[in-house]
Formats: C-alpha cells, sequence, structure tokens
C-alpha cells in the first residue's frame, strides 16, 4: 500500500486554497494513479477525506467534493463493486441539494453514469433519484457558464443511457428541462441544449405524452434561436461553429411531429426576412423537417409552401445569366443560394405530398408565361427577365418531372401539348407522314421558349428511368403516359433537332438551337436499356446525323465539337445501360465510321481533328478504344511504307501525329484502366516488324528524319515501360534480333571503343554511305527499348549492345548515352552464373565503359591517373578530335548520372574527371596529366571542350524526361542530388579559388551554377551563408554572355529562395550591399524580362532584412527603381511599383533622390 502520508498531502495540497490549477491538476493525476494501482483503495480514501467531504467549511466541502469527482472520472475503466458505487452515487445525489458544491456533485454524478456494465454501474432507480433531485435542486440557469454545461451534460446522460428511468417522470421531466434550457446563450451550453431536445422528443414520441403537454412552451424555447446568429466577438468560441449549431437547432426543430403546427409558420414567415441568410436557413429547415413530418402533416402547408417557392423561384427568381457568350446560349444561370435551397424544398415536398403537384399544374401563372412565350420568335428576343422565368418554370417542372412515373405523368399530360404546339408539332403527324420535309423550315420557325421547356422536360426524363433503370419492380414502364407521349413524338423531335443542326448559321456559338438540338438529340439516344422512348431506326438516324457533322466538315467548330462531346456521352451510356443492342448500332454507325477516318487519305478533316474524335470516343469503352488501336495501327503501317517506300515527305507528318497519339492518349489510357498489356506490347512489336521489312531507312531532307525517328522513340518507349518484366524480354529479344540480324552492322562491325579514338575508326564511322539511315534507326529504338526497361528485366547479347551504345555514342549519338546511363542505373551489381548468359552486371558493364572512355578499368590503378579520378591520360586532343571529346563528356555526363540516382561510388571518379576537363586551359598551361601527351591544343576547341564538361554537371543533376526517370522505372535513391551536393560544393569552391585562369574560372562557376540550381532549397538553406557570395559572383561572371540568360535566371529564384525563408535572411544580412548591387545590375537585364522581374522581387524580400542594414541602401534602390518604372514589360512595371512602395516605407520621412 502507499505511504498515507504522501497521497493526503496530494489531498491536502488539492483543497488548499493557495494551490494553483496545475498543482491541483497533478494532484489529482497523482492519487489517481495510486489508485488504478491498487495501492490505495477507494474506501481509504474516502474515510480519510470524509473531514473535506462533510466540514461546514463551504470552499473546503465544495473542493473537497470535486477532488472526489474528478478522481471518479479518470476510474471510470476501474472496476467497482454494487456496494461503493451505490455510496457514491447517493452521497453525489443528496449534494446535488449543496449549491456549494454542486460542481463537484455533478462531476461526480457524471463519473458515475458513464460507467460500461462490466466495471459497475449505477442502477435504473438510482439513476432516477440523481434525476428528481436534479429537477427539485438545480436552478440551472443561474449558475455559470461551465457548471451550466455540466448541468446539460448530466441531464444528456440521462436520457441517453438511462432513458427506461427517465420516461416515468413525465410531465416534471419536460417542464424541469423548459425551465433549465429557458433563455441559454452559450454556445456550448446550447449544443447540449439542442441534443437534449432531441433525446426528449424520443423518449416521449406519443402524440398524447408528456412531451405534447408541453411541445409548444419547448417549441417556443426554439423557436427564438432560429435563426442561428453570433453576438459574441469574432474569435471567441471558435470551436463551435455557426454551421455546427444550426444543424443541431434545425435537428431539434425536427425530432418530433409535434413541432409541426409551430415550426412550419415560423420558418414560413423568416422568409420574408431580407436577410438572404435567413432566407437559406429556413429553405434548409423546411426541407429536412419536411422529410421528418410526413406528409399528413405537410399537406396542410402546401398553399403556403407553394406561394412561397413560386415567389422565390419564380416570381423574383434570384439567378444571373453569365456573360460569356458560349454560356449566354446555352442558359446557364448562376443560382443564387437562396433559389438552389428553394427547388431542394421543392424537391423534397414533391417527394413527400404527391398531390402538391395539383398546385403548380393549376397555378394560372404558369399556364399564363408558357403561353406567353410563342410571342418571342428566336432566342434574342427574349428579354433578361423572361429568360430568368423561363429557367425557373424549366427547372421547376423538371424537378416534378423526374420525382416519380406518376408525377412525370402528369406534368406531361398538363404541359407537353402546348409545348408540341409552341413547336407546331402534332402528334398525328408522324403517323400521317405529313411532317415538312427537313429543308422547308428552319430554327426560326421554332419558338425558342417551348423549345427549350421541352429539352428539360426529356431530360427530366432520361433522369428518371436512370434512377429506376435497376428497380425491378417497374415492369410496365414503356406504358407510362409519358413515355408513349414522347414515343409518338420523338421522330418529329429528331427531325426538328436536326433541322436546327443544318441551318445556315449553325457554327455560331451564340446560336442557341444548334446547343440545344445537339442536346435534344443526346439526350433521346442516352436512355437506359429497354426504357427508350424512340425505336432503333430513330436512335440510328441520330447517330448518322452527328456522325455526319464529324465526317463532313470540321469548319463548323462549335457544331463539330457539340456533335463529338453528344457522341462521346451517348457511347459512355450505351456501355452503362448494359444494352447490347445498342452497343453493337453504336459500335457499327460510329466507331466504325470514325476509326475508318483515320485511315482516310482524302478526308477535309485535318487529322488532328479525327484522331481527337476517335480517341475520345474509343475512350468510352474498352472494346472500342481497341478498334481505335487497330486502325492506328494500320494507319502508321500504311504511312511508314509511304515515308520510306514512295518517299512520301507529307507522310511524314501524318505519322508523327498517328505516333503522338499512340504515346500521349492511347498508350496512357490503357496503363490507366490497367489489364491491356497487349495493346503496348503488340506495338512494340509492330515497329520493329516494319523496320525490319523496310529496306531503306533513309530519308531527306534530315529535319523530317529527326521528327519521325523522334516520334517513333517516344512512342517505343513509353510502351515498353507500359509492359511487364516478360514482355519487355520479348520486345528485347524481337530487337537483338532484328538488330544483329541488319547487314548493316556487318558491315560496319563492332570496334572497340579504344580503336574507336584512332583517326581510321573515327573515318570508318563517318563513311557508313546508304547504311547510315538504317544504323541510326536501329541504334535509337533499341536505345529507346533500353532506355525504358525494368531493372529485373534480362538483356540478351548484352555484351554487344553495350559496345554498339558506346560506338554510336563517340560518334555523337545521344540516345546512346540515355541508354548507356539507363543501364548503369538498372543493371544489378552481379548476376548468378546461372544468369551470365542473359543478364549482364554493372561491374562488368562499368569495366567496358570505362576502358573504352578512358583507356582504364574500374581496377586499374596504373600510372596516369593522379587521384583526381578516372586516368584521362589516354585522351589525345587536338583539333580535328574535339567533338569526339565532346561525346566522350556527354556520355559520362549521362552514365554519372545514372549511377549517382542508384547511389553507386563510382560517380565520384566519373565526377573527378568531369572537373578535370574543367581546368583545362591554354592560357593557364596544361594540367599535368596532359603535360607529356599534348603538344599542341586548339584554344577555341579546348574552351568548347571546358563548357561541356561544366554543361555536364547540369546532365547530371537535372530531371530528364527522355530517360532515367520513374516513368522508365529508374532506380532512385531518396536524397541522391543532397548528397551529390554536399559532396561536389566543397571541391567546386576550392578549385575557384585556386584557379587562375578567368575562362576557368567562369567555366567553375558554370558548373556551380547547374549544382545550385537543380538542388533543393532545403539543403541550400543549411550552406546560406557560404554559398550567397559565392552566387552573387556567378551572377556577375555568367552575365557577360547572352547565352546564359536561363542560367542566371535559374541562380536569381535560388538566391529568391535564400531571402524569402526566415532561416537564410540571415545570411542576406551579411550580404545586402552586395546582393542590393548585383540585383539592381539585373533590373535592367535587357536579354530576359523575367530576369528583371525576380531581381526586383528579390529587391523587395531585401527590404524586410533589418532596418539598419537596409536603410542606407535605400536611395540606391529607389533610383534603380525608377527606372525600371519605365519597363516596356507590364508585369515588370508592376513589381517596380511594389518594390518602390517597400522601399519608400523603410524611411518615417520623405525622401528626395
Amino acid at each position: 500500500m502507499a505511504d498515507s502520508i504522501q497521497w493526503i498531502q496530494h489531498v491536502e495540497l488539492y483543497v488548499s486554497s493557495s494551490a494553483t490549477p496545475s498543482q491541483q491538476a497533478a494532484s489529482v493525476d497523482a492519487v489517481a494513479t495510486l489508485l488504478k494501482n491498487d495501492l490505495l483503495t477507494l474506501e481509504a480514501l474516502v474515510r480519510e477525506m470524509e473531514m473535506y467531504l462533510t466540514t461546514t467549511d463551504s470552499i473546503i466541502r465544495s473542493r473537497g467534493i470535486l477532488l472526489l469527482g474528478e478522481l471518479l472520472a479518470q476510474l471510470t475503466l476501474k472496476p467497482l463493486d454494487s456496494t461503493s458505487i451505490h455510496s457514491l452515487i447517493g452521497f453525489f445525489t443528496e449534494r446535488l441539494a449543496d449549491w456549494k458544491a454542486l460542481r463537484g456533485a455533478i462531476v461526480g454524478c457524471l463519473a458515475l453514469l458513464r460507467r460500461k456494465s462490466d466495471v459497475g454501474i449505477v442502477t435504473d432507480s438510482e439513476a432516477r433519484a440523481v434525476a428528481q433531485s436534479y429537477l427539485q435542486n438545480l436552478q440551472v440557469q443561474s449558475l455559470g457558464q461551465h457548471d451550466r454545461k455540466l448541468s446539460f451534460q448530466l441531464m444528456e446522460c440521462l436520457l441517453d443511457r438511462y432513458s427506461g428511468a427517465m420516461a416515468d417522470l413525465g410531465d416534471n421531466l419536460v417542464y424541469g428541462i423548459c425551465e433549465a434550457i429557458d433563455g441559454e446563450k452559450d454556445p456550448h451550453c446550447l449544443l447540449l441544449v439542442f441534443r437534449i431536445v432531441e433525446s426528449l422528443a424520443r423518449l416521449y414520441p406519443s402524440p398524447s405524452g408528456p412531451l405534447a403537454n408541453f411541445a409548444e412552451d419547448l417549441f417556443e424555447i426554439l423557436g427564438c434561436y432560429f435563426p442561428i446568429h453570433f453576438t459574441h466577438p469574432k474569435g471567441e468560441d471558435d470551436d463551435v461553429k455557426r454551421e455546427e449549431l444550426s444543424r443541431a437547432l434545425m435537428l431539434a426543430f425536427a425530432s418530433t411531429p409535434l413541432f409541426e403546427p409551430f415550426s412550419i409558420p415560423l420558418l414560413l414567415e423568416k422568409l420574408s426576412s431580407s436577410l438572404p441568410s435567413a432566407k437559406v436557413e429556413s429553405f434548409k429547415y423546411l426541407s429536412y423537417c419536411t422529410g421528418k413530418y410526413g406528409p399528413e402533416r405537410m399537406a396542410k402547408h402546401a398553399d403556403a409552401l407553394w406561394s412561397s417557392l413560386k415567389d422565390i423561384a419564380y416570381l423574383s427568381p434570384q439567378s444571373t445569366l453569365s456573360m460569356d457568350p458560349e454560356s449566354m446560349s446555352r442558359m446557364n444561370f448562376q443560382e443564387s443560394d437562396v433559389m438552389t435551397h428553394a427547388f431542394v424544398l421543392l424537391q423534397e415536398v414533391i417527394r413527400q405530398c404527391g398531390d402538391f403537384i395539383s398546385l403548380i399544374i393549376g397555378d394560372n401563372d404558369i399556364k399564363t408565361f408558357l403561353s406567353s412565350l410563342n410571342q418571342y420568335k428566336g432566342f434574342d428576343d427574349i428579354p433578361l427577365q423572361v429568360k430568368q422565368r423561363l429557367h425557373a418554370v424549366g427547372h421547376i417542372l423538371s424537378t416534378c418531372a423526374k420525382a416519380s412515373a406518376a408525377l412525370c405523368n402528369k406534368v406531361f399530360e398538363s404541359f407537353f401539348p402546348l409545348l408540341m404546339d409552341g413547336l407546331g408539332l402534332s402528334v398525328a403527324q408522324p403517323s400521317q407522314n405529313s411532317y415538312p420535309d427537313e429543308e422547308c423550315f428552319s430554327p426560326a420557325k421554332f419558338k425558342f421558349g417551348p423549345l427549350y421547356i421541352c429539352i428539360e422536360l426529356i431530360a427530366a426524363c432520361k433522369n428518371l428511368t436512370v434512377s429506376l433503370y435497376n428497380c425491378t419492380s417497374v415492369h410496365d414502364f414503356s406504358h407510362q403516359r409519358w413515355c408513349s407521349m414522347l414515343s409518338s413524338f420523338s421522330e418529329s423531335l429528331v427531325k426538328a433537332f436536326v433541322s436546327m443542326l443544318r441551318s445556315n448559321d449553325a457554327d455560331n456559338e451564340q446560336n442557341a438551337y444548334v446547343y440545344f438540338g445537339v442536346k435534344g438529340l443526346q439526350i433521346l439516344a442516352t436512355f437506359p436499356g429497354s426504357f427508350t422512348p424512340v425505336s432503333k431506326s430513330i436512335n440510328d438516324n441520330i447517330f448518322l446525323e452527328l456522325v455526319s457533322i464529324i465526317t463532313s466538315d470540321s469548319n463548323k467548330t462549335f457544331l463539330w465539337t457539340s456533335a463529338l462531346k453528344a457522341l462521346v456521352e451517348i457511347g459512355f451510356s450505351s456501355d452503362k445501360c448494359l444494352n447490347p443492342e445498342r452497343a453493337a448500332s453504336f459500335e457499327s454507325a460510329v466507331v466504325e465510321k470514325i476509326v475508318s477516318l483515320i485511315s482516310c487519305l482524302d478526308s477535309a478533316i485535318p487529322l488532328s481533328l479525327r484522331l481527337q474524335a476517335a480517341f475520345e470516343i474509343g475512350a468510352t469503352r474498352k472494346d472500342f478504344m481497341l478498334r481505335v488501336v487497330q486502325g492506328l495501327d494500320e494507319a502508321i503501317d500504311t504511312h511508314f511504307s509511304a515515308v520510306f517506300d514512295h518517299g512520301n515527305h507529307k507522310s511524314v507528318e501524318l505519322t508523327v501525329k498517328l505516333l503522338d497519339t499512340y504515346s500521349q492518349k492511347v498508350l496512357p489510357w490503357f496503363l490507366e484502366i490497367g489489364g491491356s498489356e497487349e495493346v503496348p506490347l503488340n506495338f512494340a512489336l509492330s515497329i520493329w516488324d516494319k523496320i525490319e521489312n523496310i529496306r531503306s531507312l533513309n530519308l531527306s531532307p534530315p529535319e523530317f528524319a529527326s521528327d519521325l525517328l523522334g516520334a517513333t522513340m517516344t512512342a517505343m518507349k513509353k510502351a515498353v515501360a507500359s509492359c511487364s518484366e516478360q514482355s519487355q524480354e520479348i520486345i528485347i529479344d524481337k530487337a537483338s534480333g532484328v538488330l544483329f540480324s541488319s547487314t548493316v552492322f556487318g558491315s560496319v562491325g563492332f570496334k572497340s571503343g579504344s580503336s574507336i579514338l584512332k583517326e581510321e575508326g573515327l573515318q570508318q564511322t563517318q563513311n557508313y554511305g546508304n547504311s547510315f539511315g538504317r544504323y541510326e534507326w536501329l541504334t535509337s529504338l533499341l536505345a529507346s527499348v533500353v532506355i525504358a526497361l525494368r531493372p529485373q528485366t534480362g538483356i540478351p547479347n548484352g555484351k554487344m549492345i553495350l559496345q554498339l551504345f558506346i560506338t554510336s555514342l563517340l560518334n555523337g549519338h545521344v540516345p546512346s548515352a540515355h541508354a548507356l546511363g539507363s543501364l548503369v542505373n538498372k543493371l544489378p551489381l552481379e548476376t548468378k552464373e546461372i544468369e551470365s548468359s542473359r543478364r549482364l552486371s554493372l561491374n562488368e558493364a562499368l569495366d567496358m565503359i570505362l576502358y573504352s572512355f578512358i583507356g582504364t578499368c574500374r581496377y586499374d590503378s596504373t600510372s596516369g591517373n593522379d587521384g583526381s579520378g578516372v586516368n584521362i591520360s589516354s585522351l589525345r586532343l587536338n583539333t580535328s578530335r574535339i567533338q569526339l571529346e565532346i561525346n566522350t563528356v556527354i556520355g559520362l555526363a549521362w552514365i554519372g548520372k545514372g549511377l549517382l540516382m542508384r547511389g553507386h561510388e563510382k560517380v565520384k571518379d566519373i565526377t573527378m574527371t568531369l572537373l578535370s576537363f574543367l581546368t583545362l586551359d591554354c592560357e593557364a598551361g596544361v594540367p599535368k596529366q596532359f603535360q607529356n601527351l599534348v603538344k599542341v591544343l586548339d584554344e577555341e576547341g579546348v574552351h568548347q571542350l571546358m563548357k561541356c564538361a561544366a554543361d555536364a554537371f547540369r546532365i547530371i543533376m537535372s530531371d530528364s524526361g527522355e530517360c532515367l526517370n520513374r516513368m522508365y522505372h529508374a532506380t532512385i535513391r531518396p536524397l541522391y542530388k543532397q548528397r551529390f551536393f554536399s559532396t561536389i560544393m566543397p571541391i567546386l569552391l576550392s578549385l575557384v579559388v585556386k584557379s587562375e585562369s578567368s575562362y576557368a574560372r567562369s567555366m567553375l562557376y558554370r558548373a556551380f551554377a547547374h549544382v545550385v540550381s537543380d538542388t533543393p532549397l532545403s539543403a541550400i538553406l543549411g550552406e546560406a551563408k557560404k554559398l550567397l557570395p559565392i552566387l552573387l559572383d556567378c551572377l556577375s561572371m555568367l552575365n557577360k554572355d547572352v547565352s546564359d540568360k536561363e542560367i542566371i535566371y535559374n541562380v536569381l529564384l535560388v538566391i529568391s529562395g535564400i531571402l524569402l525563408d526566415k532561416n537564410g535572411r540571415e545570411a542576406g544580412v551579411e550580404n545586402a550591399s552586395s546582393i542590393v548591387n548585383q540585383l539592381i545590375e539585373l533590373t535592367a537585364y535587357p536579354h530576359m524580362m523575367a530576369i528583371r522581374e525576380t531581381a526586383i522581387q528579390c529587391l523587395v524580400a531585401v527590404s524586410e532584412l533589418p532596418h539598419a542594414r537596409v536603410y542606407p541602401l535605400r536611395t540606391k534602390v529607389l533610383r534603380a527603381i525608377s527606372k525600371a518604372l519605365d519597363d516596356p514589360k507590364r508585369i515588370v512595371r508592376q513589381e517596380a511599383v511594389r518594390c518602390r512602395q517597400a522601399w519608400a516605407s523603410i524611411a518615417s520621412r520623405s525622401l528626395y533622390f
């Protein structure tokens, strides 16, 4: 057992008047821990606390009782025997009469009442005694906020957990609750009050029970809170939102139908409020209460409800027509919140009270309005206010029609014949074939008002059928009155809609008839399943009409786009409704026709639009897309043959568009839906089949060949990347077979990298003759396959393929560099002996690559390597071979990138090799490792090589879309950029300090800029003090060359990030003067607007540095900014104004400058 002296000290500290709240909380925790661990019994505690619980000193007594209550609150999971619980609840029940110790009594009662049955609970009789004491002794509204909140929590707990015991209290309970909640204003307490009313309604649901006797009084208390409006200053009670309180009150309003006689009149009255928020709340409450009170009680309010709805939605519609020309023709009204919630109420009332429809149908104002629409000939003749009412009436009738089949029948019987008369259509005409020929009337003969309402009703019918589509209880749906009426007019309606599309001004975006004509055809063709009111022949005519628009003339852009959207919606609906007949009809009439356009050579529709139509329609269903894929394959095959067999240059552009569609749309679509690996696999294999069968791959002029090869490579990469390892192995086997069976590789042969460095080897690779085009195609496509392979995919003939890429790279083939980088990124470090014939290991690849490039292997540590990295003494630099060395540097960059991303240590050697190239400078002398090998260096060529070496760091650090990314399954080690930054930065900075050549220093700054620009800012901020001066020197050095503007901009963005970060501003403080001087110079940079804009933004950031540092600079800055105010670019002038304001505000007095 615990030392009694220790825990008694905690008790004495708690009841002491000098104890702080934190000390009291600590005392409660300490004693509760003893009780939980059975180091102290509850009986012993109560015995020792008897003096504090019964003393006549009200302060000590109240604290003692509160301590006991709070301890019990922490023991809710500790089992207690029934005797202890009985004694404790009896004690706290009695203490509810002790108003000076009331808080402790309530806390104790709550703690005991909230216990679960498995640890001992209060009995019903004990709970009833608590409630009786509560009702007899508590004057809740005379208490403070916290005590009132506890009181309401106690009552809520009694009603929720002991409802059976509470029910016997009857009128006394209801009256006591009314008395307790009357006049409450605190938001926290009100949440409890509203929940108590809900619980009370559940307790007494009977219309003749205790609640019925006090329903009016209780609602009078609740009603005064509607609508919820906070009067306390903003910031108080932020944890209780107005929306939360409003919903709680709404639930209380709707908790019992007994409130209906009082709540509905109140809510209807509040609709006349001038506050939109009050109207919105009223409609919300009315909608919710309508569903809870039931149709019998709401029937007597039907007239008042319709009057209110009509006033808001029809007589004074609160909606705004978009001023966008296209939206205006579509009747796109933006409804206010009040109007939106009014229609929600209408929907709920219609659903609950079917007879409500008679009020709408019999409304003379609605009938008169519909009849008056015939006076307006066209859309533009209708005034805005009439359009608002037209929109409202359409919304009202469509809401009624889509509520149920019975209501839809009533709406159609009442209004549809009137609308048909307005359109000049008659039910007898279709059967009599007396309907005028489509060419003898124009949209001008159709009144827009009846057309709009007609479209709204047809759309409502479709929504109704969609909602009932899966309802098996509806067997005779097609025999519904509305369905038969619509079916009888369907042929006339389709002809009318078609005539609107064939008008002379059909391409006018403001032509409302075109929009609604297409919409009408779309709706009629998208009814689900057997519920469609149109026959198969009419449905097919709709398909043919829309397809004819797509295939005829794309110059009518608005009509063409609208028709395509309609066909896409129809395609989606045919997939959802599972109607095989319609799907087959859609496929034959639409999909086949659209797909045939892909290969059509004499179509007036541009290929880009044909491909757009084919893809969007194919995307509606997987088997449709497979048909599109088949059409694309056929078209690609045709145009490939036209390009290479017949020299058709026009087909080059078409083939590029086809391949772009494949790579940018089709392949990503299949990748998204999954389960269609055969599509990319078959595409990749078909490309290799085409290449294998084409005799000559030469194509001139070169730009044609470049565009086509680039598109083919992109499509190949994305196709291979979408495949699994097994499929990729099939592709790489096919590629390898085509490649090594080609005669071009027999004639060129495979030379080692060192032999390529010889003049005769270089001469040989430059004289492939007619085979060079085929060589480039095969090598590029193989590179595309290798780039996209997964790391687990095996590569046959790995060493031969690797040597091919090395040879091609040294001749300037960049895709080979991408492939080499991908290989070293994904190859396994070692291969098992059983896999050695199939898979190449990384170590073997590095041996071949480094020996071929630089004449050393990864184990070679012979002389010539000065410790700075890979041995570069074998490189022979002269003007005739400088391009070969540049190609070597580019290859090393991509290989280094691949190694860096996977975290391989060999990247250090490649990095040091690239840094060695940066130190070459004829003016400063040749580095030691070159002095014995190089006698004559061409200055221009060496400078070009040094620049290439500097730009190699951009390749290493930047993200590439061509290779080595997640799309192409690259191995990416987390934080690889940060690690490279921390490794290379000290080396670069030391080289800058040691460099004696201005050109070498500028190249080192260039490399530094590339590294910093692509390093995450978080890594730079830690070294900001050290880096910021170098960044400024970098800007100063690069500012001299116009071609470096992109690098300058990237460096400027890094400086901006430092200045805007609170952790980086310390570095800005130390270099404020230098920063300002450099930024001022860039505010007038003439070659790039973004540099001027960013420089000025940085100056604004500098103005927020400590006043003592920036105040002396204000005059200089303001003078420079005054010139920027005349910048030819508006955005720069705006930033200059902001900058001037920021710097002028630094001084408290006006500045003259």
